[in-house]
């Protein structure tokens, strides 16, 4: 038994078990939005619906990246696949960008025609459970893609709360619409869901994009490395420190200067020991180190 709920645990701690979880809330979220989208004839619930639906597509193609970007490295890949992610999130992004333009359009029709919205209280209702799913789910997702330095997870994330974000909204044209009895709430808040949905498909396409371009590690983490080195007793000094991101792997090469007097041995076994040092302050980094020989004797 005890086995048996420790590894559900480590499987809600992976990113696997974050991605299926979100997979399927967001299939819950969307029979619920379909369902109270039909009942009320609201297009906000409907702009809310068509999120969800991207965003189990986004949950599917990052679940996708992860397991891709978990191989080992192989003959054809010897760097590992660690850009699946990045290229996921992208596509992630992608999709994310679609629904913004699709709610958007339907929103400003809604606005010419003045349509309806009928059982305003059902769809607040609806709206609420899934708030509260949404928030849930994402904060839960969140959390172990930062644990597991996730891009894919990070971008379905926050796809999921740029959607409780968009029902939040839709909730209060409802609230809105039941107070006033003004159809016109009901269209204009899908236009504001439109705009944050923009703004989250815009982070999530430049970070991705930002991996692909092989950006360089942020300041904090490139400061831990400077750090680790200059700390370490038989190191003279070093240059050319290179970083770049593969996903969720860090991958760092540089030239270290040591003092001449020690042996390959010796200076093997510095390298091994930054390498441990700097894989324990920024898990999955892959090092590479270039030996120079300094006239200081040690």
């Amino acid at each position: 038994m005890k086995a048996v709920s420790g590894n559900l645990a480590a499987f809600f701690r992976s990113k696997q078990g974050a991605s299926i979880t979100a997979m399927t809330a967001t299939g819950l979220l969307i029979i619920i939005k379909i369902i109270g989208s039909a009942v009320t004839g609201s297009i906000g619930i409907r702009a809310d619906a068509v999120h969800s639906i991207i965003d189990f597509s986004g949950a599917v193609i990052g679940f996708t990246g992860i397991k891709i970007a978990s191989r080992p490295p192989d003959k054809g890949h010897a760097f590992g696949h660690g850009k699946a992610e990045s290229i996921a999130g992208a596509v992630i992004g992608s999709f994310i960008l679609a629904a913004a333009l699709f709610i958007g359009y339907e929103a400003v029709l809604r606005l010419i025609n003045a349509a309806p919205v009928h059982m305003v209280e059902a769809g607040i209702y609806i709206t609420v459970a899934a708030i509260i799913i949404n928030v849930l789910v994402s904060w839960y997702g969140l959390k172990i893609a930062r644990a597991t330095d996730s891009i894919a997870l990070e971008a379905t994330s926050h796809d999921l709360l740029a959607d409780s974000l968009s029902s939040v909204a839709v909730l209060a044209g409802l609230v809105l619409v039941r107070l006033t009895g003004n159809y016109i709430f009901d269209s204009v808040v899908a236009l504001v869901v439109a705009v944050v949905i923009l703004r989250t498909a815009v982070f999530t396409i430049l970070k991705s994009l930002g991996s692909l371009m092989d950006d360089r590690l942020p300041p904090r983490e490139e400061e831990i490395i400077r750090s680790v080195i200059d700390s370490h007793r038989k190191t003279v000094s070093f240059h050319d420190l290179r970083t770049r991101r593969s996903g969720s792997e860090r991958h760092i090469d540089l030239h270290l200067e040591l003092p001449a007097s020690l042996t390959v041995l010796q200076a093997h076994q510095v390298c091994d020991e930054l390498e441990v040092d700097i894989q324990s302050r920024l898990p999955g980094s892959n090092i590479v180190i270039h030996i120079e020989p300094c006239r200081r004797k040690s």
